[in-house]
């Protein structure tokens, strides 16, 4: 049976995407980020296909990295949030996880837990993002009192995180990356920076360790440029079927509140996808799809279990045909700008009613 909605994940294509990632670093170990499971891809399948890969993982929770290591996985595993229980302490040394540092909250948990092992702290700066980090001013007395800690490996590794490094022309990053290197002055340890973004747009913070996320699914980290043009290759394709196609007349509305008036005796076809499935409600009228590797534009609402195309100008469609949403040929930028949203958004807003499968 043909699924109503589906999704294809390329391993060829995340793979590449790994090597690319170490082609415009190839002096820093490789963090793959595969945190909101993996962006929509599925962690722990990202995870095998990439552990011989890539130099360690990143998540945000803890209950992701425990999960991973209950399913075999032996990499390095970072903990983005870190902590906020003495349990969840115990549980990061029982399984060998390493934890991001952010507050003196943090600190205080690691000096009176009374275990003793060697849980890798990343002690992370605030260089300017105003999220998790600790201000530089708190740096050396923190720095001071994790290094007492019984609980703390001996090689503390420091981390930051860039704002606005999407943006090749916003200084922000050179003044957060100035901060970050300020502060941590002539320590000794290991350090991170580089997003997806910085990776490919600022080799100054290629440092010890990079952070690969979206560019590792192929889609652009950068405003206003193309995977491609970066050398990236999408792994979630999104497909539909056409399940009925209509004639409707000039003067007719189609779909919900009449949003969209035919100019013109038209012929519509209904593609079994809708926001139940993770595409965009709010998408632009016209926004294409692909059919038989022809553009159709996007009329009417979405909704949840459907949207409706303008075939007018080619009638060789047939029921049942294969309809790419975004993917191969059809960009995912393309849609998520034109439903006034990012990327990150439309690859973890896959339901779970959508049929995955894995090629290569």
């Amino acid at each position: 049976m043909l699924a109503a909605a589906s999704v294809e994940l390329n391993a060829t294509a995340l793979l590449h995407n790994a090597k690319k990632a170490r082609e415009y670093a190839p002096n820093s170990k490789l963090i793959a980020v595969i945190k909101a499971n993996a962006y929509g891809h599925g962690a722990l399948k990202v995870a095998q296909i990439l552990e011989s890969e890539v130099d360690a993982f990143a998540v945000a929770r803890l209950a992701e990295g425990l999960a991973l290591r209950e399913a075999g996985i032996k990499a390095k595993i970072l903990i983005l949030q870190g902590f906020t229980q003495a349990d969840e302490l115990v549980l990061l040394q029982q399984h060998g996880l390493d934890a991001v540092v952010h507050s003196a909250y943090q600190v205080e948990l690691l000096e009176n837990i009374g275990l003793t092992g060697a849980i890798t702290a990343w002690l992370k700066i605030d260089s300017g993002m105003n999220r998790l980090g600790i201000h530089p001013a708190e740096f050396e007395d923190l720095l001071a009192s994790l290094r007492k800690c019984s609980l703390v490996a001996d090689e503390i590794k420091f981390i930051t995180h860039f704002a606005s490094a999407d943006d090749r022309l916003d200084n922000k990053t050179k003044q957060q990356e100035a901060c970050f290197l300020a502060t941590i002055s002539a320590e000794v340890g290991e350090k991170s920076a580089a997003n997806s973004a910085a990776i490919v747009a600022f080799p100054t913070t290629h440092y010890d360790w990079n952070r690969a996320g979206l560019m590792l699914y192929g889609a652009s980290p950068i405003l206003n440029e193309s995977a491609d043009s970066l050398g990236l290759s999408p792994v979630m394709s999104f497909y539909a079927r056409v399940i009925a196609i209509k004639p409707v007349k000039k003067g007719e509305s189609v779909g919900y509140g009449g949003s969209w008036i035919a100019a013109r005796d038209s012929l519509i076809g209904v593609v079994s996808a809708g926001y139940g499935d993770g595409y965009p409600r709010n998408v632009e009228m016209n926004t294409p799809v692909l059919i038989n590797k022809q553009r159709f534009p996007l009329v009417g609402r979405v909704s949840m279990d459907a949207l409706t195309v303008d075939l007018t100008d080619c009638q060789t469609v047939n029921i049942g045909d294969k309809v790419t949403l975004w993917g191969e040929d059809l960009a995912i930028e393309e849609i998520a700008e034109k439903a006034n949203t990012i990327s990150y958004t439309l690859l973890c807003g896959i339901t779970s009613r959508v049929q995955l499968s894995w090629c290569y």
